[in-house]
């Protein structure tokens, strides 16, 4: 399987830009005395540029834009993708012009006070079984997911789904992320206000990629796992390495000095995430879908993130359903493996999608994986129901 599916160099759980960056440097360092002779080469190019920097910062130019017109154009872009947000119709309404599910948009203000956009779709007929909130992956947007959001409600769970910071129609410079701690904090500050609003009922995560691995950091912590009957993830990014040593030694330092700096020409090409061509054309067309080249934080911030999870493995305990095509050459499956064999998780599944890639819910098979996904909730659901019988008696 891992020879079947060669790994793309390193990207960005969306739609890869972090190797991109760094992808001449490794070329040019095969050997030990050369990796030695080109740090002391960057050392010396870093400190030209902090000279350069801070002569920058004494006498900036005239013509350079000030940060509150930076900041003035953040704003404008902001509310010009939060009205392009609004304006996705998340239903697909019947021949009587009537809707089989209740949608919604709203803003919720995270940990930092900034507004994320968030989305909500609700059976409009039977009991509710559960809640299952949706964290998208890198560089895509929440209302990617209505059509999985139709499928659940079709099997009577409601749906939330929020974009980050920095993406869909949420406050942050499109496709920047500062700390996918933050996301973290958010989503879990999100998760309580669920439970607050609807309690009794049970709640499910959902994180693809980047979110994936999102959403697992985010159930290491006991009060999150504690409002939780489980989480499922669909190609977490769980093994994300730098092309060579070098690249995990500058990327902290880099990250500080210049974070949203792009890296011109890195990965013009769209990554075959799907076998399905429209969707693949759908994605790289969505205007919400950021293509642009990855900044150096945010790549910075997935490689911490990876990182912190590898060491992890054993500690997992919530129960899980990881899911992954063994052909996806943006993570990697065998790391989704190794994260179910490690687990300590005593209620746990995976299921490798033989020839499949990376964005499974846009696979033409994606009805199919949907109901994997409904099934192992619902098989979840009934297992803790019989707990509590148990329990009573």
């Amino acid at each position: 399987m891992a020879a079947a599916a060669q790994m793309e160099e390193l990207t960005s759980g969306a739609s890869g830009r972090i190797i991109p960056v760094f992808k001449n440097l490794r070329r040019t360092i095969p050997t030990y005395d050369s990796l030695r002779r080109s740090l002391i080469f960057i050392q010396s190019i870093l400190l030209w540029f902090l000279f350069v920097l801070s002569r920058n910062r004494l006498s900036p130019p005239q013509d350079a834009p000030s940060p509150a017109s930076k900041r003035r154009r953040e704003e404008e872009d902001t509310l010009r993708r939060r009205a392009l947000a609004e304006s996705l119709s998340m239903v697909d309404e019947t021949d009587d012009g009537n809707s089989p599910c209740r949608w919604s948009t709203s803003l919720f203000f995270g940990v930092r006070g900034n507004a994320l956009f968030v989305r909500s779709w609700f059976p409009v007929t039977g009991e509710m079984k559960g809640i299952i909130l949706i964290i998208h992956g890198l560089n895509e947007h929440s209302g990617r997911y209505a059509d999985f959001a139709r499928q659940l409600n079709s099997c009577n769970f409601g749906v939330y789904a929020m974009d980050w910071t920095g993406h869909g129609g949420s406050d942050g410079l499109h496709g920047y992320v500062p700390s996918l701690d933050h996301v973290v904090a958010d989503t879990g500050a999100f998760l309580e206000k669920i439970k607050l609003e609807n309690p009794g009922i049970p709640c499910f995560l959902f994180g693809h990629s980047t979110g994936g691995a999102v959403v697992l950091k985010a159930a290491s912590y006991s009060h999150i796992e504690q409002m939780l009957e489980g989480i499922i993830l669909t190609s977490p990014a769980l093994r994300v390495k730098p092309a060579h040593p070098i690249v995990g030694a500058v990327a902290p330092l880099f990250s500080l000095i210049v974070p949203k700096y792009q890296f011109k020409g890195a990965n013009k090409r769209g990554i075959p995430v799907s076998r399905d061509p429209a969707a693949l054309v759908a994605k790289y067309s969505d205007p919400l879908v950021y293509t642009g080249p990855m900044r150096v934080r945010t790549g910075h911030e997935i490689l911490r993130i990876s990182s912190h999870l590898l060491r992890k493995f054993k500690s997992v305990t919530i129960p899980f359903f990881v899911l992954h095509g063994t052909s996806d050459t943006v993570t990697d499956p065998l790391a989704s493996k190794d994260l179910y064999n490690e687990a300590a998780s005593q209620f746990k599944d995976i299921k490798l999608y033989e020839g499949f890639l990376h964005d499974l819910l846009f696979e033409p098979e994606r009805e199919e994986i949907g109901r994997d996904i409904i099934g192992w909730m619902e098989k979840r659901l009934s297992a803790v129901n019989l707990e509590n019988v148990n329990n009573q008696w």
